[in-house]
């Protein structure tokens, strides 16, 4: 980037979106997890920009509510009048020197390594024209070349002839203009086309006119300069983005079973030799350890794996820390504010919430832990219930090391079992278990001899 021009950015993202077909602004509908704004935006600042100004105006309050980041100048455009009066809107605060970069809201693959090189490629007080060649340039504005093969004007399709819809180097919309002439030629921009709109690509003939540089920069990936209009395309983006994400873990020596059937949708931080199984989905800030499995179907949010854990097919573990060498599920489901220490075994159709397990603990069968503190070595055994809410309050069970709980426990909190205690199966605790003891409460079993199963009344019996 030329460091004698700061840039400032102006992203147009007041446009209704009516082929997308929803109640939902286009640019708040969702790539990854995150808006397609918020992409856009995300590229953006990695550019270090003095200044980022959004138009908006379709959704009004609902987009700049579902962007909370104060660092962005918001622009209403109340009446979409095409992309020259959107830029119209943001011209007022943009300062007069350097450069304005013009982004699009509903972009959402385009990579700030990408927006640096065309930076770089367009002189200093130059304008720059992204552009792209299509196999099917239908719906876009075609670039006009003179003999010498410079970029004479934009013709939008609605307003080119014949010859001028076969050219397929399509604009793709993104620009960069030299801040102190942005102002003249949006003021002279007229709305004389098929449309009745100011269109921004109008001032390329007005640079032209006046014998400034005009540069193009081709982009070799149409994908990357993709809008999306309906929801056809989003789906298009969406399976594109996680390709690419799919591919960079790869090459980090992370191993996919199936790209195609992975879901990133945050920040992860994957160590090599990881496997991710069909049909993973990882969503906000992921991070796994070195050897670890991630078995099919699982959901992972918000979550610190260890080194050589197994998340065994279609658990759930949600802002959750996972020790090293500990196996859960399958069918398991690991709750917020849960840490399970290293070894800790959380087997099938066991929920775990709010708790601490420790260092080789197992709960391996149909089991629920919630607000527990939970000792080293402990068993819990199959049908095991911490009871621990009144109806009112949340309150907690504490298992020291060693304990054995039996089968078909329910642990009625504030409960304490003490270390090394065994409970017998079958037994509902309502106070202290006490250090190496066994306690248990059942009613007395009872046998009554000579009893006989009712039988089922013949036809015609009265």
């Amino acid at each position: 980037m030329h460091e004698e021009s700061p840039v400032q950015i102006v992203v147009l993202a007041a446009g209704q979106g009516t082929r997308m077909r929803s109640q939902l602004p286009k640019v708040l509908h969702r790539i990854a997890g995150q808006p397609l704004l918020q992409h856009v935006l995300n590229s953006a600042r990695a550019l270090q920009p003095s200044a980022i100004h959004v138009v908006y105006g379709h959704g009004g309050e609902q987009v700049r509510a579902a962007i909370a980041d104060p660092a962005i100048h918001w622009v209403l455009q109340d009446r979409q009048l095409g992309t020259g009066h959107a830029v119209q809107m943001a011209a007022p605060h943009c300062a007069p020197d350097g450069r304005v970069l013009v982004l699009y809201g509903d972009v959402p693959l385009l990579r700030p390594e990408t927006l640096r090189a065309f930076l770089d490629a367009v002189p200093a007080g130059s304008l720059g024209l992204m552009t792209v060649v299509l196999a099917e340039p239908s719906g876009y504005g075609r670039i006009v070349r003179d003999a010498q093969d410079s970029v004479e004007r934009i013709v939008e399709e609605k307003d080119a002839d014949a010859e001028i819809r076969a050219i397929r180097e399509v604009n793709t919309g993104i620009m960069v203009l030299p801040a102190a002439r942005l102002g003249d030629w949006l003021a002279r921009l007229e709305n004389d086309n098929a449309q009745g709109e100011y269109y921004l690509t109008d001032v390329v003939a007005l640079a032209r006119r006046e014998g400034l540089g005009i540069a193009a920069y081709m982009v070799a990936d149409p994908l990357e300069v993709a809008g999306v209009n309906n929801k056809a395309q989003l789906a298009e983006l969406e399976r594109e983005y996680q390709r690419r994400r799919a591919q960079a873990l790869m090459l980090d020596g992370v191993l996919i079973a199936d790209p195609a059937r992975v879901d990133i949708r945050g920040e992860v931080e994957i160590a090599p030799d990881v496997r991710l199984e069909p049909n993973v989905i990882l969503e906000g800030r992921v991070r796994i350890g070195a050897g670890s499995v991630i078995g099919m179907g699982v959901l992972l949010r918000d979550v610190e794996i260890g080194e050589n854990v197994q998340v065994l097919p279609y658990s759930v573990v949600e802002e959750a820390r996972i020790g090293d060498g500990a196996r859960v599920g399958p069918f398991a489901r690991v709750r917020p504010g849960t840490a399970l220490d290293s070894g800790v075994h959380v087997g099938n159709f066991v929920e775990v919430k709010a708790s601490r397990i420790g260092q080789g603990s197992k709960a391996n069968h149909l089991s629920y832990i919630g607000d527990a503190e939970i000792g080293a070595g402990v068993n819990i055994g199959a049908g095991t219930i911490t009871c621990n809410y009144d109806g009112a309050n949340k309150h907690k069970t504490i298992i020291e090391d060693d304990a054995f709980i039996g089968s078909d426990t329910q642990l009625v909190a504030p409960v304490r079992v003490g270390r090394g205690a065994t409970i017998g199966a079958g037994s509902t605790i309502t106070r202290e278990a006490p250090a190496g003891e066994l306690t248990l409460s059942r009613v007395p079993q009872r046998t009554r001899t000579g009893w006989q199963r009712p039988k089922k009344k013949a036809l015609g019996d009265n």
